[in-house]
């Protein structure tokens, strides 16, 4: 074991007829030189107590953040799914309903007009006008709901003569506008 005491050995001693060092400690203006080794620093040691619990926090709440905007992101999309859903469903039964309206009105140009390209590369104008006309008229209807996965509308249409008859109308979108149109009626 070692004695208390200075670090350092002592300076070597100065002769007392001997004028002191202007950078002597013994001046008073000149601080005193910094203790060597073994001496306390100046400042504290961080404190140990604790630091789980904050670890633990700060993991929570970081947690958090990711389910909010996970969550968040995750509640966008099914808002988009659904605002989509909602907004075929209102397309399919627009269009579906002026074309039939169309039909009621023998504006046979009008009721071409909801076709999509592919029912139109099948059938001219013409070809369309000429094969409706002669079909039984239309004098009524009614629009059920769309099939969004199946994208098809069941109509109940009541003829000219009183009877009645349940069709099914297929849609699809149009590629340039992407609304719907009517693709098939059977």
């Amino acid at each position: 074991m070692t004695a208390p005491g200075p670090a350092a050995p002592p300076p070597h001693p100065v002769p007392s007829d001997a004028p002191a060092a202007p950078d002597s400690p013994a001046d008073p203006g000149v601080p005193a030189p910094p203790p060597g080794p073994g001496v306390a620093p100046p400042f504290a040691a961080p404190p140990t107590e604790g630091r789980r619990a904050r670890l633990w926090l700060g993991l929570g709440v970081g947690a958090l953040a990711v389910l909010l905007c996970c969550g968040g992101g995750g509640a966008a999309v099914v808002g988009l799914a659904v605002s989509n859903v909602q907004a075929v469903e209102e397309q399919g039964r627009a269009v579906t309903d002026d074309y039939y309206q169309a039909l009621v009105e023998k504006d046979w140009s009008k009721a071409y007009d909801q076709l999509c390209d592919d029912a139109r590369r099948r059938e001219s104008r013409t070809e369309f006008e000429q094969r409706v006309a002669t079909e039984p008229q239309i004098s009524g209807y009614r629009v059920g709901e769309v099939d969004p996965q199946t994208l098809t509308v069941p109509v109940d249409v009541t003829l000219a003569g009183g009877k009645r008859e349940a069709q099914t109308v297929t849609l699809a979108p149009d590629q340039q506008t992407g609304g719907m149109e009517v693709c098939g009626v059977s």
